[in-house]
């Protein structure tokens, strides 16, 4: 590592976020840990720093982003809260659920894409609660990587995708699920989830009503659903674990694999989870290293979609998308 990196990567330390707070109160960018991934942070009420994100990720103006705040009574701030988020809220806070809700006139437009919503969430980070606390602002935070990439679970990785565009990265180790958040839209009716995350549709379903299927009209009113993203630099085929067809198109080139079934032989590399829990903490480093392991194309394996697998399958079908999606 570079002695430049060096210097902008910090261990957490209480002189390390106290400094990182105000690198933030004063405009800057910082790059945090979380439970899901790490986030490009800045002052989600400064106009200018906020699109300072958009600029070091290269990241579409219509993608909105996530409010990480400390606390309900903070949410409060920024979003109309109803009861359905207050027993979200209850349930799953601290923890990988964004919630959707009417935004508060205090939150800039450029932050929540010009829509009429804003997405809000308590990381389960001590490291990030702390610097929310110390920075006494609500942190705007997409995932810290240049925009349609893997998404970073180590502060290195963030260094290599960012580099010089952050003011500070604080590392906090590998992040422990490696997905990033659910986020549900509250705002009326029975709950929709925009994007599945580390709360599963199944653990939802036992504290409110969730809606059946996901409601076109409001799914961009979350991150990660209208451009293509996570995805390596190779390209990307999916197995459903029955059809091999996937695997008849390998021949004369070179290959590699990651999910949890055996794949068929012949791959560069092939990397095996033991569980879901572990394809999900290590898919998207599993993408990078891949990515350079001198073949042609990663193949991976599509888990069932219940529990944690709705999110790893909705992740790696993105990635595999050639183009946006509109």
């Amino acid at each position: 590592m570079s002695r430049c990196s060096i210097e902008k990567i910090f261990p957490p330390t209480r002189e390390a976020i106290a400094r990182a707070a105000r690198v933030l109160r004063d405009g800057g960018l910082v790059s945090i840990p979380t439970e899901t991934v790490y986030g490009l942070g800045a002052n989600a009420l400064d106009q200018e720093a906020v699109n300072k994100i958009y600029k070091a990720k290269g990241r579409p103006a219509d993608n909105p982003l996530i409010l990480h705040v400390s606390s309900m009574r903070e949410a409060a701030c920024y979003a109309e809260i109803n009861h359905k988020a207050e027993l979200l809220m209850h349930h799953f806070w601290p923890g990988p659920l964004t919630i959707v809700l009417y935004s508060l006139a205090v939150v800039p437009a450029v932050t929540r894409a010009n829509l009429d919503t804003v997405a809000l969430r308590v990381p389960m980070n001590s490291i990030a609660l702390e610097l929310i606390r110390d920075a006494e602002i609500p942190i705007a935070a997409p995932s810290a990587n240049k925009s349609g990439r893997p998404s970073p679970t180590t502060a290195r990785i963030v260094y290599e995708d960012l580099g010089d565009s952050v003011d500070m990265i604080i590392d906090g180790g590998p992040t422990s699920i490696g997905i990033e958040s659910t986020v549900v839209d509250a705002t009326e009716g029975a709950v929709t989830i925009l994007r599945p995350g580390g709360v599963t549709r199944e653990m939802l379903e036992r504290i409110v009503d969730v809606a059946p299927g996901d409601d076109p009209e409001i799914k961009y009113r979350s991150p990660g659903t209208r451009h293509r993203h996570y995805a390596p630099s190779i390209s990307l085929s999916l197995w459903d674990g029955e059809k091999t067809d996937v695997f008849s198109e390998t021949r004369g080139s070179k290959w590699c694999y990651m999910g949890l079934r055996e794949p068929l032989p012949g791959s560069v590399r092939s990397v095996v989870f033991d569980s879901l829990e572990e394809y999900g903490r290590k898919l998207f480093s599993t993408m990078r290293d891949l990515e350079s392991c001198g073949a042609e194309f990663i193949i991976a394996d599509l888990p069932d979609d219940s529990g944690l697998g709705e999110a790893i399958r909705n992740r790696l079908m993105r990635a595999s998308m050639d183009d946006d999606i509109g």
